[in-house]
């Protein structure tokens, strides 16, 4: 039975080393047919190299380098799809997510007879604005998605073949990872895991806005449906409203005035306007990113045993390669 790790890079210099060594040790447990798939996502420091040495040390090690940064759910997809084991371990090269629970993920694994074993913190980390912003992330989403939302999933999971072939068939090109990972279906299996804190996030404030935006405009089509009794509410208000001071002017000959009311309705319905136009043109941008069918990541080069494989990307977001050379990397 071969296994595949499959881990992104991104600022984790400083953990590729011991990364590598914690995995390879906690795969050695289950099996010794193990491969390490690494995928720079176009990280700024020196990731690249320290991976590419330690495929030079390791020849199980394999190393995805990407043309830029496509972000950490794409560089996921990517890896996954040039993942070759029966099972797949998806996890976090920050160490925060100990690589030595992968033992305790096989054995539920076996147990349960599942097809995914995926793991949720124990408590969530961060102080109480991050723990608050936290609760009101996922009961907005569950209010405006379309699916409930499993709570405080980490990205370590064990998964089959079967399942991760299911799971980057998808075509998505914008799209939230967790959610390709429910929608996708199969028997899943929840573990606790103990999250560590010892990395600051690379997601500041304004990325996580940006991520529930792009969640809820990905996923839901409920955010559309308030959208439109909203404005059926307003309507229906107004030929309230009309029909009321129509009838009191024909009948008691009492006009309509008031500068303060009309220029808080003309604000009011002004915001409306433009928050849903808003709305609008976020689904708008989604759509047009899918109708453009670009893949969702490029694949600059591989290292990968003792060749140098230069890839041209295919629709799926992973790519048909053509061998440049066979040196030694």
């Amino acid at each position: 039975m071969k296994v595949s790790i499959v881990t992104t890079l991104y600022r984790s210099a400083a953990y590729i080393d011991e990364f590598h060594r914690r995995a390879m040790q906690a795969a050695s447990a289950i099996t010794d047919d193990v491969e390490l798939i690494m995928v720079n996502d176009g990280s700024p420091d020196d990731s690249l190299e320290l991976a590419v040495e330690l495929h030079k040390s390791d020849p199980r090690v394999v190393v995805v380098d990407l043309a830029r940064n496509f972000g950490h759910h794409k560089a996921m997809m990517t890896g996954l799809a040039h993942a070759t084991g029966e099972l797949i371990f998806l996890i976090d090269s920050d160490l925060e997510e100990p690589p030595e629970s992968l033992p305790q993920f096989y054995e539920l694994f076996k147990r349960e007879a599942c097809d995914v074993v995926y793991g949720v913190q124990e408590n969530r980390r961060g102080g109480f604005f991050e723990r608050a912003t936290g609760v009101l992330f996922f009961a907005a989403l569950d209010f405006l998605g379309d699916r409930p939302v499993p709570r405080n999933v980490v990205t370590s999971r064990l998964m089959t073949r079967d399942y991760v072939s299911a799971l980057v068939s998808h075509q998505d090109r914008e799209f939230i990872i967790s959610d390709l990972w429910q929608v996708t279906g199969f028997r899943q299996t929840a573990i606790s895991v103990k999250k560590l804190s010892l990395s600051p996030s690379t997601y500041s404030l304004r990325n996580r806005i940006e991520l529930a935006l792009k969640h809820v405009t990905t996923t839901s089509t409920r955010l559309l449906y308030f959208v439109l009794y909203t404005g059926i509410l307003i309507f229906g208000l107004s030929d309230v409203l009309i029909l009321f001071y129509l009838v009191r002017y024909f009948a008691s000959g009492i006009g309509v005035d008031g500068f303060t009311s009309l220029i808080i309705s003309i604000w009011f319905l002004g915001g409306l306007i433009t928050l849903i136009l808003g709305i609008l043109g976020i689904y708008i941008a989604n759509i047009m990113a899918e109708t453009k069918r670009r893949p969702y990541t490029l694949v600059r080069r591989i290292y990968k045993i003792d060749t140098v494989i230069d890839r041209k990307p295919s629709r799926d977001g992973s790519s048909d390669a053509q061998l440049a050379s066979t040196i030694t990397t």
